[in-house]
């Protein structure tokens, strides 16, 4: 957004209730919004579907799943709705997480299906198996990622166990409380599904607040029994009282509620609902809390807490990581699940360290805007030094300020231990990251915690590093963590039940199944060699190299805008203000990608995004592609030239001392398939633009990148001259633009078509393969499906929700279904090339023609043979050098690209040096004390200066004397400047030398 100069806005409650008298999302062409407003208002999400909107990106976007039952039904959560509607409502849909699959290849495709129904959509008890996600799917893995120099781009991270034994006391209370839950968990078996489901997820909650802290399991304790008791005193006098104020619906998912909204979601459910429906259990329910309470508070009141110690010998010192060199603490993040630990923590910590500042929180609680300033205070002060959060900061935070995390509580999913880490292992980060996970290690849940870690610790070399990786993805025969942790506590205490666990965790940490499934769960295959990589880090310096931001822009601009009456005053470098925008440029209407108006006047404006911000001075808005004050520029200018583009032009080659004219075509290509618009024409999947030089015996040549740049536009008296010599050539007056476009047809447009073709063509028989797959079992598992309810119906005993003709109903739609796809594939395979376009053209006029044409008034080399010799040697001096250090020279001279040899670099891969040399070469007769470079030459300098190499070569007979300069423009020329001559002697002094060879 910043190097692009967008708006955006972000949707707010205001735009919400605004949004019933409109749409807003139709007035905010970029619009950053929550998921979670979205998937709750249906209103929102109808306003959205009317929107065409070109990409949307939706972030942590494994929050949008669904999940198929036991019983074979599809449970779609909220948010997986709306990644339905987000989906069929863009043209690129672009899904960004971190953790896609959550060990169930049902679930991953039901939520691949978010990009492609008809391939991915898993059907309920078809055998869903593994399907290739390779063209749609790219998997990074952080351990993975490396830099263009070969070092890593994250840190390595480092994570401990530290074991904890209970006291007496915290013993006795934890099997207290833990036998509590256990026994309501069998009377919440009893319940039907939506009670068991709520009461279930209550206790889960009060066994996690147990394992957390003292302070959090007595608070919890105290204010459900005053929950209970309310509610008994409601029963008692014949007042019904909601029983347990929010009930979960069977299919409730835990991921489905927001991080800052899971802290009092948790709290409203576990202090209240309980398995408890008549006075009399009831009274015998708060009569257990209330001695579990004293116990509780006994152990509050007593202080003793290990785990708090176990925290306590980290931060005074126990590991070396906490202290810097110099004996300054570093920062630390510690996570809590519960704000009542959280709150404990924060108190013990400030009376530890001494320091109340030194200490600051974020929790669910804290307004967003609250939030970002405790973010900023850690990051920025350098008085706090610990920050305690619960999962509220879990996601979506950059705290890389800090490469220390504890975990004082342990997340029951394990995808939040990823999420919490990714708060310090970003990119950017430079420090080794350690993370220390506490563990009371005789608890059930500790069991299991302890025995998971040994096993990851094992299989360390296995995993390669990709611990936290791997985690998300492994699931304990078929259940998930969560599952498994409340298998341990409900029935974990019996020999039987521990072996059990011991062979789950061997089983799913068997070495080959940990590879198979770091090789089938890894998505995709690494999809690049090193050598791929290489080659795309060239191709990035050689476009960085002929960028049009900011010089190009920058001489445009400020040309075109003094020519349509504006006046821009440089006030710092490269910083300028603009007083007053001519009328009819603010009057201009131009559509635009975010939305700006455009300004009577500007205090400062600038080209590049470096001077965007200086201190003490106003903020600058910068013109780049998008801005509206460029687009409108841009537009009038090119309907001024309006009648230009149609006539064409007259270019001259101030380099080229022949007397051959040429013609240069601007032609335009499109491929297209064979889908049919609205207004009747086939949709373009592709356009190129190509530049064509023909010359008068007829021979054609591609004129390569934007050789314009580099002639200069005939004056009205070089013009004169040029019509009578316009007339005399019959070459010119007829047939000549098909002559360009049969260029293009037959050497152009296959190699663009083949390329559109092979890459679309692959895509389409992938998916056309995937879809016939999916659906055609789909199709026969409710064929099958239709037959065996039927009998059943005759035989009178279906009780099952869909009957015979649904399940034949549903068969049809998923052929019909099936059938329209294929077709539409078949549309998209038609591909073929539309007509070349011809945009304009220019007649180039070579100075060495010109000087024909007006004698006396043009000069030019007295010996041209002689000029080209010296060229020659030098282009030759230049590449042999350039061998001689070991580098891959190529001439690249006769491609108008702003350098004259690209010479690549083999070993700069190691160094972190740029890939490549790019080389213009002025060859000079001995003697020469000037040189003359293009504009296009000087600009391509700026754009790259660490790797654009001027090379001055000397040329007397054989021997030659080569230097090299760099860093040696630094004056940008202006829009109607074609070409500038240096002094060689003052050219060197400002510039840094490279290279000075002497060579015979």
């Amino acid at each position: 957004i910043e190097k692009f100069d967008i708006r955006f806005d972000i949707l707010t409650n205001d735009m919400i209730e605004s949004s019933a008298t409109g749409n807003p999302f139709l007035e905010h062409p970029l619009l950053i919004a929550r998921l979670d407003k979205l998937s709750r208002n249906k209103e929102l999400q109808d306003k959205l579907k009317i929107v065409d909107w070109d990409l949307i990106v939706c972030d942590e976007a494994h929050k949008m799943s669904a999940t198929i039952t036991l019983g074979g039904e599809v449970n779609h959560t909220k948010r997986w709705k709306l990644g339905k509607v987000l989906s069929q409502s863009a043209r690129n849909f672009l899904l960004l997480t971190a953790t896609p699959h959550n060990g169930k290849e049902e679930d991953f495709q039901l939520f691949m299906s978010l990009i492609d129904q008809d391939r991915f959509e898993s059907i309920a008890k078809t055998g869903a198996k593994s399907v290739d996600v390779s063209d749609v799917m790219r998997r990074l893995v952080k351990e993975d990622l490396l830099k263009f120099d070969g070092k890593r781009l994250f840190p390595e991270r480092k994570a401990e166990t530290v074991n904890y034994t209970l006291s007496n006391r915290e013993s006795r209370l934890y099997k207290a409380v833990t036998d509590y839950v256990k026994e309501e968990f069998n009377r919440a078996d009893q319940l039907d599904g939506e009670h068991r489901t709520t009461v279930g997820f209550a206790l889960t909650i009060l066994q996690r607040r147990l394992a957390s802290s003292p302070e959090a399991i007595y608070q919890s304790l105290r204010r459900r029994r005053e929950r209970l008791e309310k509610r008994l005193d409601e029963e008692r006098i014949g007042r019904r009282a909601a029983q347990d104020g929010v009930t979960l619906s069977e299919d409730f998912d835990e991921e489905d509620i927001p991080g800052e909204e899971q802290e009092d979601f948790e709290e409203e459910v576990a202090d209240q609902a309980s398995a408890s429906r008549t006075i009399n259990e009831l009274e015998s329910e708060i009569s257990t809390l209330k001695g579990l309470e004293r116990m509780a508070n006994d152990v509050r009141a007593s202080g003793e807490d290990r785990k708090w110690d176990e925290l306590s010998k980290l931060l005074q010192g126990d590991r070396g990581e906490m202290f810097t060199m110099g004996g300054l603490r570093e920062k630390l993040i510690i996570f809590t699940e519960h704000r009542d630990t959280l709150r404990y923590l924060e108190w013990k910590i400030k009376a530890l360290l001494g320091n109340d500042n030194a200490v600051v929180t974020i929790h669910g609680g804290l307004l967003r805007e609250e939030r970002r300033k405790v973010e900023e205070r850690f990051k920025q002060d350098k008085d706090v030094r610990i920050l305690i959060a619960t999962d509220a900061a879990g996601e979506g935070i950059n705290l890389q300020r800090a490469h220390l995390m504890v975990n004082y509580d342990l997340p029951w999913n394990p995808n939040k231990l990823e999420q919490r880490f990714g708060r310090i292992h970003r990119i950017g980060q430079t420090e080794v990251c350690f993370l220390w996970n506490l563990v009371a290690k005789e608890t059930m849940e500790g069991q299991v915690f302890v025995r998971l870690f040994q096993k990851l610790e094992q299989e360390r070399e296995t995993l390669g590093g990709k611990v936290f990786d791997i985690l998300g993805k492994v699931t304990f025969d078929d259940k998930s963590l969560r599952e498994l942790l409340i298998e341990a506590i409900r029935y974990g205490s019996s020999p039987e039940r521990r072996d059990y666990m011991d062979q789950v965790m061997e089983r799913t940490f068997d070495p080959e199944e940990l590879k198979r499934l770091m090789e089938e769960q890894a998505l995709t295959p690494n999809s690049m060699n090193v050598s791929q990589v290489m080659e795309i880090r060239a191709e990035m310096e050689r476009m960085e190299a002929r960028k049009l931001q900011p010089h190009f822009i920058s001489s445009f601009f400020k040309a075109a805008f003094e020519r349509l009456g504006g006046t821009m005053h440089e006030v710092e470098t490269g910083r300028y203000e603009i007083r007053r925008i001519p009328q009819r440029i603010r009057t201009r209407n131009v559509i635009t990608a975010n939305g700006k108006p455009i300004l009577d006047k500007y205090e400062r404006i600038c080209f590049d995004r470096l001077l965007c911000k200086i201190s003490g001075k106003p903020e600058a808005e910068m013109i780049c592609p998008g801005h509206p004050l460029l687009e409108a520029v841009i537009d009038i200018t090119m309907e001024n030239a309006t009648d230009t583009f149609k006539r064409g032009a007259v270019l001259i080659d101030n380099d080229d001392e022949s007397d051959k004219a040429r013609l240069l075509f601007y032609i335009k290509d499109s491929v297209q398939d064979a889908h049919i618009l609205e207004n009747g024409g086939k949709r373009v999947i592709s356009r190129a633009l190509h530049f064509v030089e023909i010359q008068r015996d007829g021979s054609v040549r591609d004129a390569g990148y934007a050789p314009y740049l580099d002639y200069d536009p005939a004056t009205e008296e070089e013009l004169s001259h040029i019509r009578e010599f316009i007339e005399s050539q019959d070459w010119l007056k007829g047939g000549i633009e098909q002559k360009a476009k049969s260029y293009a047809v037959e050497h152009i447009i296959p190699s663009h078509l083949r390329e559109v073709r092979d890459l679309r063509l692959e895509r389409i028989a992938k998916t056309e393969k995937a879809v016939k797959e999916r659906l055609s079992a789909a199709i026969n598992y409710w064929d099958s499906r239709a037959s065996a309810l039927r009998e059943r119906e005759e035989a009178g005993r279906n009780i099952t929700k869909i009957n015979a003709q649904g399940a034949r109903q549903r068969a049809d739609e998923l052929e019909a279904r099936m059938d329209k796809r294929l077709k539409e594939l078949q549309t998209e395979r038609n591909i073929s090339p539309a007509p070349p376009e011809i945009v304009s053209g220019a007649l180039i006029i070579p100075r060495g023609l010109l000087a024909k044409l007006m004698p006396g008034h043009v000069k030019v080399s007295p010996d041209a043979s002689a000029r080209r010799a010296v060229e020659l040697a030098a282009m030759e001096a230049v590449m042999g050098i350039e061998r001689a250090l070991g580098n891959e020279p190529v001439d690249v001279s006769d491609k108008k690209v702003g350098y004259d040899i690209l010479s690549s670099k083999p070993d700069a891969a190691l160094t972190g040096e740029s890939l490549q040399r790019f080389i213009e070469v002025k060859g000079r007769m001995a003697g020469s004390d000037t040189v003359t470079v293009s504009r296009n030459e000087m600009l391509y300098a700026k754009n790259k200066p660490e790797a654009f190499i001027l090379a001055l070569v000397e040329v007397d007979g054989e021997r030659t004397r080569t230097t090299y300069l760099s860093d040696m423009f630094h004056i940008e020329p202006g829009f109607e400047v074609v070409s500038m001559t240096f002094d060689i002697a003052k050219l060197k002094y400002a510039a840094k030398i490279l290279l000075d060879n002497d060579a015979n």
